[in-house]
């Protein structure tokens, strides 16, 4: 019995790489310099890994919505169901960065079981922590098709077994590398009734921190795979033929997922840069008005795109309800954001003179170059992608 084997990086693979750890190496010196608005951007990159990953299962997650997760704060527009699953994928990603950085935690059979008891502790049915005990299919609804079978219920526990004692090597091999074959892994075994995607991009996260690639919200690629989700189904089901077939070559899933790091690696540094223009576009608007400079992680956030409640200004500013209010009056009156609802519901979103300050601040935007650009083209003729 084994599981699907590492492949050798070929000479594109270790140009990609190299190009990886240089991005990941200039963000891990930017990040060593305090800057204000690193909080703000490090938030919104978990909020958009939580969005990403439960979208690729089919769940319409709000940007805000799952940064009301990470802030333990009511859904603004997402039915409870959904909310449920995110709040639960939010636990097991909460765990993936407080393990990262300790020293005594093992990264085992136990480890893998638990994250999952967390990610579905809401939903008893679909058995949090326990392996399936029958076969399992996956579904593609479009074509009412099976489109992969995992491998039998009784293998299960020894292939995990076998995975995670991999993962506890000698470290030979590059993390990304690794981290990706985590993936791959645990989602073709699809040990759990449900929730194995999630899973094995929770794992990849965390194999990625463990191996020392930067902080979990910066190395993710959740958020990429979010975005490239047929491209994600396809590589899938190029590597697994359609069922559990661990002697094929993943040497196509390797190169996909250096791909991801690749681009997203750039996207976060372009995030970072556009940042700093923003914060000293707040800080001149600021001094304009006479505003005070608390104001500045709201107009940040407001600039992401999120919808903003007085409840939650309230308490990251740690002010007094009435300070919020006349806060909020004053920005909306100057159009940097505006108001929408009633009382109850009501939210803030950004307003005209913001935009218009942020599409001046953000009008030159650094291209983004795709290490791998043959790829898309090989992977639209896949003709069934997992689901």
């Amino acid at each position: 019995m084994t599981i699907f084997s590492t492949p050798e990086p070929d000479l594109e693979d270790r140009q990609v790489l190299e190009q990886i750890h240089a991005f990941r190496s200039e963000l891990t010196d930017i990040l060593r310099v305090p800057r204000r608005w690193a909080g703000g951007l490090r938030r919104s990159m978990l909020a958009r890994a939580i969005q990403g990953s439960n979208s690729i299962e089919g769940y319409d997650v709000k940007l805000d919505d799952a940064v009301a997760a990470l802030d333990d704060e009511e859904a603004l527009s997402t039915d409870e169901p959904t909310f449920a699953e995110i709040r639960g994928y939010r636990q097991a990603l909460g765990y993936v960065l407080a393990m990262a950085k300790d020293a005594d935690f093992r990264l085992d059979v136990s480890a893998v079981r638990g994250m999952h008891f967390m990610m579905l502790s809401h939903d008893l049915a679909k058995s949090p922590g326990s392996y399936r005990q029958g076969v399992v299919y996956v579904h593609d609804e479009t074509t009412g098709e099976n489109v992969y079978e995992g491998p039998p219920a009784d293998e299960v526990p020894d292939l995990v077994a076998e995975l995670m004692a991999g993962l506890d090597a000698d470290g030979a091999v590059d993390p990304l590398v690794d981290a990706a074959m985590a993936h791959l892994n645990l989602v073709m075994i699809h040990p759990f009734r449900d929730g194995n995607g999630r899973m094995a991009r929770a794992l990849q996260t965390l194999v990625l921190s463990r191996g020392g690639i930067g902080e979990p919200a910066f190395s993710s690629i959740e958020e990429w795979l979010g975005g490239n989700t047929e491209d994600y189904y396809r590589v899938l089901a190029a590597t697994g033929a359609g069922a559990w077939h661990p002697e094929r070559s993943a040497a196509l899933w390797v190169k996909f997922n250096l791909r991801a790091h690749h681009i997203q690696a750039q996207t976060v540094r372009r995030r970072y840069r556009e940042a700093g223009k923003l914060w000293l576009a707040f800080d001149e608007l600021i001094s304009q008005f006479g505003l005070a400079e608390r104001v500045a992680d709201e107009l940040f956030d407001a600039s992401l795109g999120f919808r903003m409640r007085r409840s939650t200004y309230v308490r990251r500013a740690g002010i007094e309800e009435r300070t919020a209010s006349r806060d909020l009056a004053r920005l909306t009156e100057l159009g940097l954001l505006r108001s929408v609802g009633e009382t109850k519901g009501r939210h803030y979103v950004m307003g005209d003179r913001l935009a218009e300050l942020v599409q001046n601040a953000l009008s030159t935007r650094e291209p983004l170059v795709d290490p791998y650009p043959w790829m898309r083209e090989r992977l639209a003729g896949v003709a069934t992608p997992i689901r």
